[in-house]
């Protein structure tokens, strides 16, 4: 008797649910991680000139299959995933999906709204901080706490996580995106804050788009100020700037 081996199907991000039906903690989670995104683009696209990656924000990671679904995925505040396609058949994913994707992220954030016992929970199966570093395994995990003004961050070594210690300005260097994490103390989106945010590899801040026009009006401004300057100087001495053209 022969018998027909039937192809295991697991569900993909189409067939499992996007949310487990929770309010986000606090207001400042969305501006918090559309302040990481804003700002790592234009950084992203030049060492992704193909476009292939992917951000996530407060989106679920199914890492196993469970009754309840939801049940099986962790929510990370933040993750970015390089070298795979930012859409899926045409459309965006409701869900990163592990068995499918098979690529980890190579970083998590996560920001605090209590007192940061949830994001270092060990416990095995369950806790965030033991999910992350023995299933999910993002190559970096971040704790963020604004009431601390403060940022952990781990980095996955021989298959456990290790505290990493800031550098000189007090930043922690993600080499493979090229680019430092740290707390930036400032005004965004209406809110004075420490901020959680992204330098480069020299200490740069990378700007938002705001913040990049801002800068970009701010030069032209000082060029024009500059320019008219000198053209009162030519003036004083007799010559016509309009004849220099």
């Amino acid at each position: 008797m022969v018998i027909e081996a039937k192809s295991l199907s697991l569900p993909d991000h189409t067939q499992l649910p996007d949310s487990d039906g929770t309010f986000v903690k606090n207001f400042q989670e969305h501006p918090q991680s559309i302040l990481l995104t804003d700002s790592i683009l234009p950084h992203l696209q030049e060492i992704h000139p193909d476009g292939q990656y992917c951000i996530g924000q407060d989106s679920g990671i199914y890492w196993r299959l469970t009754e309840p679904p939801e049940r099986g995925a962790e929510a990370p505040d933040w993750f970015y995933v390089p070298n795979v396609p930012p859409t899926l058949n045409g459309e965006l994913r409701r869900s990163y999906v592990l068995w499918k994707e098979l690529l980890a992220p190579l970083i998590v954030l996560e920001f605090v709204s209590g007192d940061g016992e949830e994001e270092r929970d060990h416990t095995p199966y369950e806790g965030k901080f033991w999910i992350y570093e023995n299933v999910i395994r993002p190559a970096y995990y971040g704790i963020y706490e604004v009431k601390k003004a403060s940022v952990e961050v781990y980095q996955l070594v021989a298959g456990r996580y290790e505290k990493m210690s800031p550098n000189s300005r007090g930043h922690y260097p993600i080499e493979p995106m090229g680019v430092e994490l740290g707390i930036w103390q400032g005004y965004y989106l209406n809110a004075e804050l420490p901020w959680l945010r992204w330098w480069d590899l020299l200490g740069n801040l990378l700007l938002t788009g705001d913040e990049r026009a801002k800068a970009e009006s701010q030069r032209a401004e000082t060029v024009e100020q500059e320019n008219a300057l000198l053209r009162e100087q030519l003036r004083a001495l007799g010559i016509d700037p309009e004849t220099l053209r």
